[in-house]
């Protein structure tokens, strides 16, 4: 067991100093985000919120206001909340996206620049390294291995944690924080009490990380769950493709009626633009458990009459445990309380890192300080040698 215990230790040690930094980022960038949807909507709150109105206009009238406010447009998407009061969101690709006011059709804002600005570096940051263009898969491919390595680190950390002995007089001191008068007790009484306190919360961040960033690691899920992994998707040729110009569908609002008469609990309604031979619409029927549950309603582009609706409680168990680890790993999944404790243990891990790497390089230090000694005593030997041979 002494083996092995060192074993995992110089693994542990190994995996902080090759992934600390990407680590350090990755969990800086984590907390920065924990808050994202819930600072936006405070700072975007008067472009949100509109005056009710007497009459709300149609679908196609909203989206033909939103064309002749922006020229060339090509809306990507149209949402819409169940209430009164929320202005609608047009998605216009890579131009963002605007609010729009339902009732009069004038557009109430873009968003605030500055904040979503922040907040986009910071998620780039978090996912690719800021790399763009054809690096970004390998800037995706470094977070992905390190938040493994990172993994790694929190599933080896709680076995080091563990004393040899469970007795409270064992487990009181690598469970909280002590005055210490030396910089390496600080870092290791640091080291171990967060990582006791955050090393559950960061295996689950990493795990529903892993989900996302890994096409195997979310195979995994429906294997378990014993559902047919989906295929995927053929990726169109966009080279060869000239952007047509968009075209407000003459039958739109009869679709968007259906979609609302479809669930009459709906809480949101999203359609996914411009149309193909299908129109097909993501639902939040307000009647899940999971929060961000939707169900999925395609309907034929033409005649409006259903192709397929699946109600998110019908959906496969592997894409519920799916939606579930998307949001999980916000912490948005258990509303403002998940999100404090996701930020919560994004600082820790970053502290960790910190600390770990710091300890990591006294010990370097340490052994390199030994090495010249025993250098030094090797030289200081033979000189002595050599004077008693003369």
């Amino acid at each position: 067991m002494r083996i092995f215990r060192k074993i995992i230790f110089w693994l542990h040690l190994v995996l902080g100093i090759v992934g600390g930094i990407v680590i350090f980022i990755m969990c800086v960038t984590g907390a920065a985000l924990s808050f994202e949807k819930n600072i936006l909507e405070w700072v975007e709150q008067d472009q949100r919120r509109v005056t009710i109105g007497d009459t709300r206009l149609s679908t196609s009238a909203i989206l033909g206001k939103v064309m002749a406010a922006r020229a060339n447009s090509r809306p990507t998407s149209f949402a819409s909340q169940n209430d009164p009061a929320a202005a609608v969101t047009v998605g216009l690709g890579s131009a963002g996206s605007v609010f729009v006011d339902p009732y009069t059709g004038e557009i109430t804002g873009s968003g605030s620049s500055v904040t979503r600005s922040f907040f986009r570096f910071n998620t780039d940051l978090h996912r690719w390294l800021v790399m763009s263009g054809d690096q970004r898969a390998i800037g995706k491919a470094i977070t992905g291995a390190c938040n493994l390595m990172f993994l790694g680190l929190a599933i080896t950390g709680i076995y080091i944690w563990f004393p040899r002995k469970l007795t409270w007089k064992s487990v009181r001191p690598r469970a909280w924080f002590r005055k210490t008068s030396r910089a390496k007790a600080r870092d290791l009484n640091w080291h171990t009490t967060i990582g006791f306190w955050t090393s559950l919360v960061l295996v689950v961040l990493t795990v529903t990380a892993a989900v996302i960033s890994y096409q195997w690691a979310s195979n995994l899920i429906f294997t378990f769950t014993g559902d047919e992994p989906p295929k995927p998707a053929a990726s169109p040729d966009r080279a060869s493709q000239t952007p047509a110009p968009f075209v407000v569908p003459a039958n739109l609002d009869q679709l968007w009626s259906r979609a609302e008469q479809r669930v009459t609990t709906w809480r949101s309604i999203s359609l996914r633009l411009p149309l193909t031979t299908e129109a097909t619409f993501t639902i939040d029927e307000g009647t899940a458990l999971n929060k961000f549950g939707r169900g999925t309603l395609n309907l034929d582009a033409a005649t409006a009459e259903t192709v397929k609706w699946e109600p998110y409680a019908e959906k496969t168990s592997a894409s519920q445990v799916r939606s579930w680890m998307r949001f999980m790993h916000t912490g948005e999944s258990f509303g403002l309380i998940g999100q404090f404790i996701g930020f919560v243990a994004c600082i820790g891990g970053a502290v960790l890192t910190y600390t770990g790497v710091a300890l990591a390089l006294r010990r370097l230090a340490a052994f390199l300080r030994r090495r010249k000694r025993a250098s030094d005593d090797l030289t200081s030997a033979d000189g002595r040698l050599q004077t008693l041979e003369s």
